[in-house]
């Protein structure tokens, strides 16, 4: 759901770099967070419990449950936050899938199947899609122009790609003319 990047404050709030869309809904009072940090850490294995999140000139800041002061909001900075997430859960917005959805999808390109979807990677610009082909990977802007549709119970993502993204376009072979006048 995001990640904690810095203290703010001296009363434990915590600053977030959110990797959600949907904020409103993830980060609630009373939302439980597992944390990814180092083994080592003693944080490692527990939970956070958020009581609220704040806006504070357009940046994301968090107070948890148990977090009073700076120092202890330090040791947790660069925490991953992750939530329990039901697999079957579909997402609330018209062409939104979850990563675990699209994952082993069957890549189609004119009725024919391509490739795999291996991994998608979140980008400012886009999102970007790597399809394991026969050839290798290929890697797939996540824009409508290419991806054409996504049927999760098909198990289909249609994609009209420009020419060459899926295949090698051979060089240009000179004309006849070209050739035997030695332009």
């Amino acid at each position: 759901m995001g990640r904690l990047t810095k203290a703010h404050g001296l009363k434990g709030a915590i600053k977030v770099e959110l990797y959600t869309d949907a904020p409103e809904r993830r980060f609630v009072p009373g939302a439980v967070f597992s944390l990814q940090v180092p083994s080592s850490s003693d944080w490692h294995g527990k939970t956070l419990e958020l009581i609220e999140l704040k806006f504070y000139n357009a940046q994301p800041v968090a107070f948890f449950k148990g977090i009073l002061d700076r120092s202890t909001a330090e040791t947790l900075i660069k925490a991953i936050l992750w939530i329990e997430h039901d697999p079957a859960e579909k997402s609330d917005e018209e062409d939104a899938w979850f990563d675990h959805q699209l994952i082993g999808l069957s890549v189609m390109r004119d009725g024919v199947k391509v490739g795999t979807i291996s991994q998608i990677d979140h980008f400012p610009a886009q999102d970007l899609i790597t399809v394991d082909t026969e050839t290798g990977d290929v890697l797939v802007p996540f824009v409508k122009a290419i991806v054409a549709a996504v049927d999760i119970e098909a198990g289909t993502m249609t994609v009209t790609p420009p020419l060459g993204l899926f295949e090698e376009i051979a060089d240009d072979v000179p004309d006849e003319a070209e050739s035997t006048t030695g332009n």
